[in-house]
């Protein structure tokens, strides 16, 4: 079982900065995806960034040129940069690392005051 733990959320003002980290226990393949996602009260989960194991980023229309994901292989660790919040950004966000299987964190709640 691989565990994954995020950290780093917490209330910030609009135009604010946050940075989220996620550590997975272990390597879960050579081939893997590591991402966020959030899901804010009576919405659905939605992609906010992803990143492979070759670097490659996706990001989602909401996010682009606000958020930065980047990631430690040798730790089994991703970030997520954010900068510009947005009190639309208040959500909780889920750390997602998939290779075979896929697991999730517990979550992390962020909070941007207008």
């Amino acid at each position: 079982q691989v565990q994954v733990v995020e950290s780093g959320g917490g209330l910030v003002q609009a135009g604010g900065s946050l940075r989220l980290s996620c550590a997975a226990s272990r390597s879960i393949s050579t081939s893997n995806i590591m991402g966020w996602y959030r899901q804010a009260p009576g919405k659905e989960r939605e992609l906010v960034a992803t990143i492979t194991n070759h670097g490659t980023t996706n990001y989602g229309d909401s996010v682009k040129g606000r958020f930065t994901i980047s990631r430690d292989t040798a730790k089994n660790m991703v970030f997520l940069q954010m900068n510009s919040l947005k009190p639309e950004d208040t959500a909780v966000y889920y750390c997602k690392v998939q290779g075979i299987y896929v697991y999730w964190g517990q979550g992390t709640q962020v909070t941007v005051s207008s």
